[in-house]
């Protein structure tokens, strides 16, 4: 699949269109299990914002409320769990259609002056037409990390996660910081601990609504765990042979860093829930 993004449609349109159609910002609308192919004078695409092509056909994103009525064989699919449902490539612009239906909706008055905004036909922006402030799709940098002392992986459980999941630390950048002073900074808070050796591992868009996730490994100095009651509610050191009863699924960066975390205890291994 090649996704070519583009502000304004080609004309004339084809028959049909491909809809990634939301309910809110975590369910989408799909239509016997795929992302809808829907006529462009579709009721349902009211409003919808151009997305570009993928393979050749049109794409639009939308927000359905609440009275809208569905065609027969419509159901409503959270976002996160379809990973691996779809080709990556798909799966990706699912996250794609959304924060830029977010970024749309959150940004319909300019900030500045309070007009109401247009969006640009030139970039992916909206535009104040009395003051001439942009703003373009917010992206919120975080950073990731898994942390080891010897054969051990530091863990936590946010207040937010369900029950008895733990995962790597993980925090948004603040102004004026680079990521690996973001990095120590929120392992330390987080945990108290000291650590060296920030290695860059890889990233993850993460459309929930807007971050952009960055993967790191680093090593223990020094400290005790203690952690931030506001942030986390429990931490502790595991090894590959004692994780956690539940730990993130395949589709997150956060399992990639344990799962690499797993290889480097056991070449080939990798946890297998």
């Amino acid at each position: 699949m090649t996704f070519n993004p583009a502000i304004l449609p080609e004309t004339p349109s084809p028959a049909t269109v491909r809809a990634f159609l939301f309910s809110n910002e975590k369910e989408i609308q799909l239509d016997q299990k795929s992302v809808p192919l829907l006529p462009p004078d579709s009721p349902l695409l009211k409003n919808a914002i151009y997305l570009g092509l993928l393979d050749n056909m049109p794409c639009y994103t939308a927000r359905l409320d609440e009275a809208t009525v569905l065609p027969t064989g419509y159901e409503s699919g959270d976002i996160r769990s379809l990973h691996g449902h779809f080709e990556d490539e798909l799966y990706a612009l699912i996250g794609y259609a959304s924060q830029i239906l977010t970024w749309s909706e959150n940004h319909q008055f300019c900030s500045r002056c309070g007009t109401k905004a247009e969006a640009s036909e030139q970039e992916r922006a909206m535009v104040c037409p009395a003051c001439g402030l942009m703003n373009y799709p917010r992206i919120s940098p975080s950073m990731i990390v898994a942390v080891t002392r010897g054969n051990e992986l530091l863990m936590a459980r946010g207040h937010h996660f369900p029950e008895g999941l733990y995962s790597v630390v993980a925090g948004f950048v603040e102004p004026g910081e680079n990521l690996e002073q973001c990095v120590a900074r929120e392992v330390m808070e987080e945990t108290g601990l000291e650590i060296t050796n920030i290695k860059y591992h890889s990233s993850q868009p993460w459309p929930f609504p807007h971050s952009l996730m960055v993967g790191f490994t680093a090593d223990y100095v020094g400290g005790e765990i203690r952690i931030d009651p506001k942030e986390i509610a429990d931490a502790g050191w595991y090894t590959a042979n004692n994780l956690p009863e539940k730990i993130p699924s395949k589709a997150t960066i956060a399992r990639k860093l344990i799962d690499h975390f797993l290889s480097s205890q056991h070449p080939h291994a990798g946890a297998t829930r």
